[in-house]
């Protein structure tokens, strides 16, 4: 970053609280300074940027399209530090630990263990974020994160939770029990998918075949999905360590698997976690180990 190009610090702070608040006066007010200081702010930024930020003629106080713009960054900047320094110093003490993760992890894995978390941490508040969308970490709001990868997302910090194949299941009532040679063996059945994902899609890609939008395609909640299949309503795509127990049940049946990534990884920003988060990823990083210390067993 060139520090020398950006403007004073004093004249922007009054630009985004001019902006904010929508008069010099209450600007000033919020400054604990005269609205003439803040008008004389807006003046020697202008200067500086050799640009009008305030229409100052039939339109009086308007913002500019250019005033706008800052106004938009320096609103949004400010915003972030404050909530940076909150988090930092404490300040933000009962603001909930929010964990973003997609609604098949929160139900068939964390939700299950989550009572272990409130037994040992009784005083810290969590908001769990299920959503199939990959959430921005950023300070004062989403604290932690857990992903499906190969546990390489730039600028972030990635620890692995369980580790678990992509694998394709059907109940016995859809399928029977006879052998499936190829994925192209499948494109018949009506298949499911995680909402925001396209594994369906991506397995008969991966395999050279191609999925029979004849017979549909539906999307919807991790969880859902998964109770679909238990049904016999179509072929999902889940997370092997989701279905473990309907496998070994005969529930459902293991079609495919798909190796290619890693598993779920517990995500955060690199830097210092507040409190309350720490003891969130103490917490889950325990769970994590005491299903790869089982997967282990399994295994032998």
């Amino acid at each position: 970053m060139d520090w020398l190009t950006l403007p004073p610090l004093t004249a922007l702070r009054a630009f985004a609280a001019y902006a904010e608040s929508g008069s010099m006066s209450a600007a000033g007010a919020r400054l604990n300074v005269s609205h003439a200081a803040v008008s004389q702010q807006i003046r020697a930024l202008e200067d500086h940027l050799g640009l009008t930020l305030l229409e100052r003629g039939r339109s009086r106080g308007a913002l500019t399209d250019a005033g706008l713009t800052l106004a938009e960054a320096a609103g949004a900047g400010f915003e972030r530090i404050q909530r940076a320094v909150a988090e930092l110093t404490g300040a933000d003490a009962d603001r909930p630990v929010q964990v973003t993760t997609t609604p098949a992890f929160a139900a068939n894995w964390l939700m299950p263990r989550l009572a272990r978390f409130r037994a040992k941490y009784p005083e810290v508040s969590l908001m769990i974020d299920p959503s199939p969308e990959t959430r921005s970490l950023r300070p004062g709001e989403i604290d932690l994160a857990v992903r499906y990868g190969t546990g390489s997302w730039p600028g972030l910090e990635a620890e692995l939770l369980i580790e678990t194949p992509i694998v394709v299941v059907a109940a016995r009532s859809l399928v029977g029990d006879g052998a499936y040679v190829s994925p192209a063996d499948l494109s018949g059945f009506h298949w499911m998918q995680e909402i925001g994902t396209n594994e369906a899609s991506e397995f008969f890609e991966c395999h050279g075949a191609v999925l029979d939008r004849a017979r549909g395609l539906t999307s919807l909640p991790g969880n859902l999905m998964i109770d679909a299949a238990r049904e016999g309503q179509g072929i999902a795509v889940t997370a092997g360590a989701f279905v473990a127990s309907d496998v070994a049940s005969g529930r459902l049946r293991i079609l495919f698997e798909d190796r290619r990534k890693k598993g779920y990884f517990l995500v955060w920003r690199t830097g210092m976690l507040r409190p309350q988060a720490r003891a969130f990823r103490n917490w889950i990083r325990g769970e994590g180990k005491r299903s790869l210390d089982r997967s282990d067993r399994d295994q032998k």
